[in-house]
């Protein structure tokens, strides 16, 4: 059967060809990155900390675990991220968060699937306040999590962690002020402890930068009967890396 639209969809491609989420140069399909940007993101996979999942130069050995693990074990399961915080990764979380380019979001899920863990149960974005939702328009975690959804068939809670308390932007704040910002910032639907009792959740956000956020999640999420959380996200901030 012929497809009537395939000559329109031609000239569509002619006038609005795919684009490197990067930098914008034409590129062979959506989502993909020219050379340049693809030699500039650093992902990230083991050897990795058996306890956080903080990338090793080497390999240390099974259930090595880093130095702020060995002192002080987070409450998650471990955080997985595509990449590394740098230039481009930094550009792509900016233009979904704030450019309101919405695929965006689309790019990060199909680099975030790579390190999907095996039994996970159930997604769970990292939720806005209201007024941060109203005033954006979107939750950018959310649509990560959906791409997430619909590339592995798991099911995406959007409601079950909440946030009950606007928080101020934590970007420049140090470890502790950025913890003492998101204290009692989020809760659990009443009907909580039904959807996450004995699962794996996949707390999914795209940017891990000191952890607040995550820890604070993550016990939450456990208190409510979660096995474990575990961190997926797009980028990573690196211990040598700071945010600007």
């Amino acid at each position: 059967m012929v497809d009537v639209r395939a000559p329109f969809l031609r000239l569509i491609d002619l006038a609005l060809p795919p684009r490197c989420p990067g930098c914008g140069a034409i590129v062979e399909a959506d989502h993909r990155f020219c050379a340049d940007c693809w030699d500039h993101l650093h992902f990230l996979g083991p050897p990795w900390c058996a306890c956080c999942h903080l990338p090793f130069a080497f390999d240390r050995g099974q259930g090595a675990r880093c130095g702020d693990c060995l002192a002080n074990p987070p409450p998650h399961d471990g955080v997985r991220a595509a990449v590394a915080y740098g230039d481009i990764a930094r550009r792509l979380a900016l233009k979904l968060k704030y450019g309101g380019r919405l695929a965006a979001a689309e790019t990060m899920a199909r680099a975030m699937v790579r390190l999907m863990p095996e039994g996970a149960d159930l997604l769970v974005p990292v939720p806005l306040h209201r007024w941060r939702l109203w005033s954006r328009g979107f939750n950018q975690a959310l649509l990560i999590a959906q791409g997430v959804s619909r590339r592995t068939g798991l099911p995406v809670d959007r409601d079950v962690l909440r946030r009950v308390k606007a928080t101020p932007k934590l970007q420049g704040l140090g470890r502790r002020s950025r913890a003492k910002a998101v204290a009692g910032a989020f809760a659990l639907a009443p009907e909580a402890r039904e959807r996450l009792k004995g699962r794996t959740v996949l707390l999914v956000d795209d940017v891990h930068t000191s952890g607040a956020t995550g820890d604070a999640c993550a016990r939450l999420l456990k208190r409510g009967g979660a096995a474990k959380v575990i961190l997926l996200c797009w980028a990573r901030v690196l211990p040598d890396e700071t945010l600007d």
